[in-house]
């Protein structure tokens, strides 16, 4: 993560008291604090003052919470740290419950980001509502909406600002061919997250889809931070030309289909006719040029006729 200067603790502090200190702080309330994805300056001052004044807090990774307290100038002493990640979040919800229960302020913090969004959370949040207690969240850093906001979802005709959040891929391949054949049918925008050991592999998965546009964000927020925008069909490539593309954490956003301007009926009609002696690229290819069809369309279509053919062969 990038670093703040020493000097500014006291300053970033203070001005986290007296920016949110007069707000009502309830108790036996579980505070759901988003932390920066990589950028230590992307912390609310709600957020420093929230995890100064709980009893406790609640983390995925209590040795990452700790250093990222210490980096802020906040001193919590070890044992006012609670463990709460995805091998026990069900069993240490309900150590949570009892506290909040007994009156206590708690807030809940991931490794990175937004608890909850392919982040421990959801279940300590649903066990705390469960018991009838309050969740109070405090909005802050997300890859997703940060990438969002950078690829530029613009399409012609179809204003929507509509997007998926589809997370991370299944592991294996087969799974992960199934879930990309699925996200050819969305012609909404869909946000992915992405480990390094993978991305390799998704990409090439994701390199069926063909003209769709894509946005990769590496290493957000961060020093070596890279946003770009190719076609899926390219996306292998672009990873392949520079030795760091691999590194580092990744989200990326495949962008909406374009609005077709007629039924597609015509098209479909063509493609049809030479998908029967054709690979699914040449036929789609062709269909546009005879149709005026969009591309990115007529591979939708493609994938689904073929699909469709596959499930009538097994009948």
């Amino acid at each position: 993560m990038a670093s703040l200067a020493p000097a500014s603790f006291g300053a970033v502090l203070a001005a986290a008291r007296d920016a949110s200190g007069a707000q009502h702080y309830p108790q036996g309330t579980l505070y759901v604090v988003a932390t920066p994805i990589g950028n230590l300056a992307d912390i609310t001052l709600r957020a420093l003052h929230v995890l100064q004044i709980v009893d406790a807090i609640a983390c995925e990774d209590t040795r990452h919470t700790q250093s990222l307290l210490r980096a802020y100038g906040i001193d919590r002493p070890g044992g006012q740290l609670l463990a709460v990640h995805q091998h026990n979040e069900a069993e240490a919800a309900q150590t949570v419950v009892a506290r909040l229960a007994q009156g206590e302020r708690i807030a809940y913090v991931s490794d990175a980001g937004t608890p909850g969004v392919s982040d421990p959370g959801a279940r300590l949040v649903a066990a705390v509502r469960a018991a009838g207690q309050r969740v109070l969240p405090l909005p802050g850093a997300s890859s997703v909406t940060t990438l969002i906001g950078a690829a530029g979802l613009v399409v012609a005709g179809d204003e929507s600002s509509a997007f998926v959040f589809a997370g991370f891929l299944p592991t294996k391949a087969g799974e992960r061919d199934a879930a990309v054949q699925a996200l050819a049918q969305e012609r909404r925008a869909v946000v992915l997250l992405e480990a390094p050991h993978r991305i390799e592999a998704v990409a090439r998965a994701l390199a069926v889809l063909g003209e769709r546009r894509i946005t990769v964000g590496r290493e957000l927020t961060k020093q070596f931070e890279e946003i770009a925008t190719v076609s899926t069909a390219e996306l292998p490539a672009w990873f392949a030309a520079g030795r760091d593309r691999t590194r580092g954490e990744f989200a990326l956003v495949l962008h909406p289909v374009a609005a077709s301007t007629d039924d597609g009926a015509e098209g479909e009609r063509v493609l049809r006719l030479l998908l029967a002696e054709l690979p699914v690229k040449t036929a789609v290819r062709l269909a546009a040029e005879i149709s005026g069809a969009p591309r990115n369309a007529l591979y939708e279509t493609a994938l689904r006729i073929r699909s469709e053919a596959g499930s009538a062969d097994d009948e």
